[in-house]
């Protein structure tokens, strides 16, 4: 298999970080809409997916606008479910053998209850997991812009469900001036229960929210991660401990958390020896796919067919799938991966 961006589409890839909200199809967008009606800010699949486009943002909370618009469309269980099966298509459509999906399930209400979006999400992922043979798990994510008191709501609902494909819990949103310690006890809730934790930091705001991911609240992983660098010593910590970092790369462009494309952090994290993974954040908004995430870290970062392996295998290492079926699965998709050249 030579490197190519065809090559990269046929690669077996795990996704660890994509927004159930910032995934839906333009037409599916104008149809959940027509249906409930709701006014979008334009009437065909092509201007709605040019609108959704983020690319003037000045930060992450510009960025999160947009999802104002695909939330106002997903607030019932016919949504939620049609929308989770067609990103389950997608994502097997380009390879991806694996999938976590996050979303909030507070911002379905009062329409959905937290358990019915849940239970929704869950009905439309085992849909499109028959249908494609992709595995496709749920992270619940707290946002930190709600009360704490809603994350501990969230990370207790997702305890209750944790047998039927909920794996992990998240804290999301807008990060500045919103420390990940305020929802100490939602992440407490969730480890007490058996769910893995992952958590949003150093992408809005610094690499102190990263230290207190990880040691306040216990994080397993980091969404993004991007800020790293700023900590030196952290950096030495992540490295050591080899804790995972969720990348984005055309995602933190368009929040400006990087610049540009080439300032990007992943190749010097990945070269310090941490387990770097890539992955799309948001579809619609970033108008990318895993594959184009692969590709711009081929053709941009200069990440060579070695490099690529190695971050498609730090997501299926790193997946919080129980161990026999990661094993298993590892099993399946390295010998495909040792034939990309």
């Amino acid at each position: 298999m030579t490197l190519s961006r065809e090559s990269l589409a046929r690669l077996p890839k795990a996704e660890l970080h994509t927004h159930l909200d910032g995934c839906v199809r333009p037409a599916t967008l104008l149809a959940l809409a027509d249906r409930a009606g709701v006014e979008l800010p334009a009437a065909t699949p092509d201007g709605l997916a040019d609108v959704m486009l983020v690319r003037h943002a000045h930060n992450l909370e510009e960025y999160l606008d947009r999802y104002k618009v695909t939330v106002s469309v997903l607030q019932s269980t016919e949504a939620l479910a049609r929308v989770a099966q067609e990103l389950v298509q997608d994502a097997a459509a380009e390879a991806i053998r694996y999938l976590e999906v996050r979303f909030c399930p507070a911002l379905h209400a009062p329409g959905v209850s937290i358990e019915g979006a849940l239970e929704a999400v869950l009905d439309g992922l085992r849909a499109g997991e028959q249908a494609t043979g992709t595995i496709a798990r749920v992270i619940a994510c707290g946002l930190r812009t709600l009360p704490p008191a809603t994350s501990l709501a969230i990370a207790r609902a997702a305890v209750r469900h944790r047998d039927t494909r909920i794996v992990a819990f998240d804290l999301a949103g807008a990060e500045a001036g919103h420390p990940p310690a305020a929802h100490r006890e939602a992440f407490d809730a969730a480890r007490d229960g058996g769910l893995r934790l992952t958590c949003h930091a150093g992408e809005g705001a610094g690499a102190e929210y990263i230290r207190e991911a990880l040691a306040v609240c216990h994080a397993e992983r980091i969404g993004h991660g991007v800020r790293l660098a700023e900590d030196p010593g952290l950096e030495t910590e992540v490295a050591t401990r080899a804790i995972p970092l969720e990348m984005c790369l055309t995602s933190n462009v368009h929040t400006r958390t990087v610049e540009t494309l080439e300032a990007h952090p992943l190749a010097r994290y990945l070269a310090l020896g941490i387990p770097v993974t890539l992955n799309t954040d948001s579809r619609l908004m970033d108008r990318t796919s895993l594959t184009q995430e692969y590709w711009l870290a081929h053709t941009t970062l200069g990440l060579d067919a070695a490099a690529l392996r190695r971050v498609a295998l730090n997501a299926f290492r790193h997946a919080f799938l129980e161990d026999g079926d990661k094993t298993a699965l590892l099993k399946r998709v390295t010998p495909e991966l040792e034939e990309l050249a």
